[in-house]
This record gives structure tokens, sequence and C-alpha cells, in this order.
């Protein structure tokens, strides 16, 4: 039932962004380093910046795994599932890497996420996408989204001093923990 692309094409693009959330798999160099680590990511979109290049902005309030297992080995797995009525899943799989939000390679693709910057953005990833697997989803409970949770943004104004914002980015720097 899976099938295999080589790259992204206009159909899976509209799959993978009209999704509400999607996952992050990633895993350490040597298994007695630690443990493969998943995570779910909303907030921001992933979205898809050329035919083998996606990328998502990350935030703070967990570990930083994904940027720690990128850096050993490049590997990194992102999957969508659709939740509505059209049941599907698709796997991007490929190498990753953490950017600066100053990085030219980011803001060269800044349009894309032009709605999702905001003052505690952490860190970005981008994905230069090897292979695409979709399989059918069937197994997927169909759900309906009711839209996203203010948690983050309440913990991060709690705990972090915002950023300013220069020309709709984020001030480059590390984020500074509120004593």
């Amino acid at each position: 039932m899976a099938t295999w692309y080589h790259s992204i094409n206009d159909t899976l693009r509209e799959i993978i962004e009209q999704q509400h959330m999607f996952f992050v798999a990633t895993a350490p160099a040597d298994p007695g380093d630690g443990w493969p680590n998943v995570s779910a990511k909303g907030r921001t979109l992933l979205r898809v910046l050329a035919p083998n290049l996606v990328g998502y902005l990350d935030y703070p309030g967990s570990g930083n795994e994904t940027a720690k297992h990128v850096e050993e080995t490049g590997r990194i797995t992102l999957m969508v599932c659709r939740f509505d009525a059209t049941a599907g899943i698709v796997r991007l799989y490929g190498r990753g890497r953490r950017v600066e939000l100053d990085d030219p390679e980011l803001i060269a693709h800044r349009d894309s996420f032009a709605d999702d910057f905001h003052p505690f953005v952490r860190q970005a990833f981008l994905v230069d996408v090897e292979k695409v697997q979709t399989s059918c989803g069937y197994g997927v409970p169909r759900m309906q989204y009711l839209g996203d949770r203010d948690t983050l943004d309440k913990w991060c104004e709690r705990k972090l001093e915002p950023r300013a914002m220069v020309d709709g980015l984020p001030a480059p720097g590390a984020l500074v923990y509120k004593e």
C-alpha cells in the first residue's frame, strides 16, 4: 500500500501544508547515548520550500534532542497524518540541519514562514528530502481540528525574555530565561 517518490509533488505539498501538526523522529548516532526521539509539532507548520526541501520553525518548551541528533547523524524523518475524511500518511526521509534565525538560507525562504515568526522562536530546521513515502492511513482516526493551544505562548511569556523583532524576524541570539 506504500508508494515511494523521489520528491514532493504538488499533491503531496498540498497534503503536507494542510495539516495542523506533524511528527519529527531522530535518533542518536550511538544507541548507548540515548533514545530515539519522536516529537509532535504544532504551532508552526511544516513548509515545503522546494521539491526536495522542507523546513519548520522550532519553539522551546522541551529538550532539544532533535538538534543534538541531527548534528550527530543528520538523519531525520518527518510524518504528517491526515485526520480528516480522506485518510493518508506522508513520510519525508532526509538529512536535517538546525539553522539560526539569521541564516541566509532561512532568510531566503522568509516569505514561506512570514506567519510563523514569533519573538520566542528558538531555531529552525531545514530538511533535504531524499525519499517520500505515502501510505493509506486507514488506521489513523478521524479527528476534527479545533484550534491551536495558547499554552506554549503563555509558558514562553512567563519563562523567557521576548526577542526584539527586526523587519518581521526575531533578532539573532539565544533566548534568555527570566530569573
